[in-house]
């Protein structure tokens, strides 16, 4: 799923990285990529609404950098914005004062929980921790 997501968004925004100049028809069609994207990605439509007005606001409504082209600087308005709705800053894991600390993944199927979690185990194990892994899926 994250796949296919990150190489549409590459490709709308290599599609205007190149140019010029972008005026309000350009950024609604980026707009409009962006949204289908993240449907077909089963993200929320109020999510997708947020982030569309979020960056149609950016995009139009402020004067765009000196040191950037306009097909650059809504690329960086893109990306500022997707990283504001994805939770922006990196908050530290807070361990129980007893142990164990529980940490529950859920997602779609085949969305990288089990991956994930192999990767969190390592970096506990890294940081000192014993980590125990247990798959308690309805379906297996």
């Amino acid at each position: 799923m994250f796949e296919n997501l990150t190489s549409r968004f590459e490709g709308i925004l290599r599609n205007i990285r190149g140019k010029g100049r972008l005026g309000p028809e350009e950024v609604e069609e980026v707009l409009e990529e962006i949204r289908v994207a993240l449907l077909e990605a089963d993200v929320h439509l109020g999510v997708v609404r947020t982030l569309q007005d979020r960056i149609r606001q950016r995009a139009v409504g402020e004067e765009l950098a000196g040191v950037l082209n306009p097909g650059q600087q809504v690329v960086k308005i893109v990306l500022e914005e997707l990283t504001g709705v994805l939770g922006g800053e990196t908050m530290p894991i807070t361990f129980a004062s007893k142990p164990p600390t529980v940490v529950l993944l859920a997602g779609l199927q085949g969305s990288g929980k089990t991956t994930a979690a192999a990767k969190l185990a390592r970096w506990f194990k890294a940081k000192g921790r014993n980590p125990l892994l247990v798959g308690a899926d309805l379906a297996r």
